[in-house]
């Protein structure tokens, strides 16, 4: 199975498609489901990294857990903020033992992400610049959860930095749409610490599956209907992009405790203010902060981002179900104060 798209969205409707047809059906641990085997997935436009529908354009959990790979660590704690459902995944109540974050930039002591880029800088033709994922030791004991992902690849050709990932296993609902939201985000990040333009995006699965409890959703999905129209993400400021994440990695840590920035004075690019102000609209929208989040939503300075903000403040606007969360207190408005 081959498919090539400008966009997420055009890519998922042809994989979707293909998997309702499929007569493939195994069921592995997880669930009975439908899968093909030997997927290649090419992505042309990676900016185009976010889906357009109401059904899968999931900005928050994708933006969570990309930040979670860049506070290279594994802790539950950090993902469970944004994807409730990990807590499932741990063994111990306090880490996610297949989390990307450590093996990517502290895997037994080395940091290949800083590597990757060593390699790349010395040598921009390389065929060596990969990231290890899936290790040999995950199958020398039995776990909830192992990676998914094998191996990240970077290639440096024509000067547009292109990446290759390989999967051992996708869900294709729940998973692919976050895997390509994160990866290509790496990949621009790559692209702009090398000083490279950014080239396409191939994501290569070895069972690509379609559970059954899915099976109804990506139904849904088909008949939402979208625009075919290739609407990106904004470019990625060429400058040093480690220092601007390493700001947003400030403000989501001060966001998360109820503290907010005061946005002028961040000494970020527009692009990275937008992605701090997309994380304190999802603290607002925990607590049903229907104004604030609206506040906010003017201050964007990419249009991009819209709908999915618009999604949260239809959201804070219905009754509370289930337990009342404890409203917050704002000392002063949002974005000019803290």
């Amino acid at each position: 199975m081959y498919v090539s798209a400008n966009t997420l969205d055009d890519l998922l409707r042809k994989v979707y498609a293909k998997l309702l047809r499929s007569k493939r059906t195994t069921s592995p641990s997880r669930g009975s489901c439908v899968e093909e085997s030997g997927v290649l997935l090419r992505l042309l436009n990676p900016r185009a990294r976010l889906s357009r529908t109401e059904t899968r354009g999931r900005i928050f959990s994708s933006l969570g857990e990309l930040l979670w790979y860049l506070t290279r660590r594994s802790d539950l704690g950090f993902i469970e903020y944004y994807i409730p459902r990990y807590v499932k995944e741990s063994e111990d109540g306090s880490t996610v033992f297949g989390g990307y974050g450590e093996r990517m930039f502290a895997y037994g002591g080395i940091n290949q992400v800083a590597n990757v880029l060593t390699l790349l800088r010395a040598r921009p033709d390389s065929r060596r610049a990969v990231i290890q994922v899936f290790g040999a030791d995950d199958l020398s004991k039995t776990r909830k959860t192992v990676p998914c992902t094998c191996t990240l690849q970077f290639l440096i050709r024509q000067g547009q930095l292109e990446m290759f990932v390989t999967m051992r296993s996708n869900d294709a609902y729940l998973g692919l749409p976050h895997d390509v939201f994160a990866f290509t985000m790496l990949q621009e990040i790559m692209a702009c610490s090398l000083g490279c333009k950014l080239g396409k995006y191939s994501h290569a699965v070895g069972s690509l599956h379609l559970y059954e409890q899915n099976r109804a959703d990506a139904e849904v999905y088909l008949d939402e209907g979208f625009q075919s129209t290739t609407i990106a993400m904004p470019s990625m400021p060429t400058v040093d992009p480690w220092r601007s994440i390493a700001n947003v990695m400030s403000v989501e840590q001060s966001v998360r405790n109820g503290s907010f920035p005061v946005f002028a004075q961040l000494d970020i690019d527009e692009y990275w203010r937008d992605i701090c102000r997309l994380l304190v609209i999802y603290k607002l929208s925990k607590f049903r902060k229907a104004d604030e989040i609206l506040e906010l939503k003017e201050q964007m300075h990419s249009s991009v981002f819209d709908m999915y903000i618009d999604q949260r403040f239809e959201n804070a606007q219905q009754p509370q179900v289930g337990p009342v969360q404890v409203p917050m207190e704002f000392n002063l408005e949002i974005g000019t104060g803290s």
